[in-house]
C-alpha cells in the first residue's frame, strides 16, 4: 500500500512577515482575535507589495485569512483556543460593519465622472474610497482615501455637508461630491497593488441599473462592470448632479 506524500506548504516567507507583524503589535490587541486578523490582512499586503515585488519566483498567494491556513499552521495566533472558522466569519462580519467613506470627482462640465478599477484582473470600477480608521472623522477619512488611491487632494473642495450615502450589503457608503474637477488632471495612485487604473467616464455612458445595457454599447463593458457604482449613479438626475451645479458655482 503506497501512503501518497503530500507537498509541506511553503509558508516560511510569507509568515515570516506575519510574525513580524503579529509579535509587534500591543499585548492588548494580539489578545484580541479580529484585531490579529486585521494585522495579518496587513501583513499580507505588506507580502504582495514588497516581497513578491523584489523577490523573483515568490508566489501571489491568496490571503491566507480565506482558508484557515495560517492559523493551523501558527496555532499561537489564537491562545485562547478560539474556533478559527467562527473567529473568520466574526471578521469578515465586522470588516463589513466598518464604514466607507470616498468622492464622486466630476470634472468641470459635470459630464464626466471619476472611477478606479482595482488591481485584481476581473476588478470592476467605482469611486475611489475606503474604510474609515478608529476616531477619523467621516470627512478626513474620503480625504485620505481618495489621496491614497488617486494622488489628488480633495481637501480643500470637500463640503462635510454635501454627500450622498447607500446601504451596500449592510454597508454604509457614504461619497462626498466632488465637481469641477480638470480633466488634464494627473493621476497617479499612492498604494501598491491595490489601484490598476484610474480614467473619466461619460455618466451617460454609464449603467444605472444591473441590466441596463448602456456601458455594453457604448464603452464595450457589461454593466456589471460598474456594480459598485450603480447604486449612486442611479439617483443623479435627483439628487447629486443638480447639487453640483450649485456647488460648482459657489466654488468658482
Amino acid at each position: 500500500l503506497k501512503i501518497k506524500q503530500f507537498e509541506k506548504p511553503k509558508f516560511s516567507l510569507k509568515c515570516f512577515y506575519f510574525h513580524r507583524f503579529i509579535l509587534h503589535i500591543p499585548s492588548e490587541e494580539r489578545d484580541n482575535a479580529i484585531r490579529v486578523c486585521f494585522q495579518i490582512e496587513l501583513a499580507h499586503w505588506f507580502y504582495l507589495d514588497f516581497c513578491v515585488q523584489n523577490t523573483p519566483g515568490a508566489p501571489h498567494y491568496v490571503l491566507f485569512l480565506d482558508n484557515c491556513k495560517l492559523f493551523h499552521h501558527c496555532p499561537f495566533l489564537l491562545p485562547h483556543g478560539e474556533d478559527v472558522q467562527k473567529v473568520l466569519e466574526q471578521w469578515k462580519e465586522y470588516k463589513m460593519g466598518v464604514p466607507t467613506y470616498g468622492a464622486i470627482i466630476l470634472d468641470e462640465l459635470l459630464e464626466n465622472v471619476l472611477l478606479v478599477q482595482g488591481y485584481l484582473a476581473k476588478s470592476g470600477w467605482g469611486f475611489p474610497k475606503g474604510k474609515v480608521n478608529e476616531d477619523e472623522a467621516p470627512h478626513d477619512c474620503a480625504v485620505r482615501e481618495v489621496l491614497e488611491e488617486t494622488g489628488f487632494d480633495i481637501k480643500n473642495r470637500i463640503c462635510k455637508d454635501m454627500y450622498i450615502e447607500q446601504k451596500i450589503t449592510d454597508q454604509l457608503v457614504r461619497l462626498y461630491i466632488i465637481p469641477g474637477v480638470s480633466k488634464d488632471t494627473k493621476f497617479n495612485p499612492k498604494t501598491r497593488k491595490e489601484i490598476r487604473n484610474i480614467e473619466w467616464f461619460p455618466i451617460e455612458k454609464l449603467p444605472s441599473h444591473r441590466n441596463d445595457m448602456t456601458p455594453k454599447s457604448k464603452l464595450g463593458l457589461a454593466p456589471n462592470r460598474f456594480f459598485m457604482a450603480i447604486p449612486f449613479i442611479r439617483c443623479k438626475n435627483n439628487w447629486w448632479l443638480p447639487q453640483c451645479c450649485s456647488a460648482l458655482y459657489d466654488f468658482v
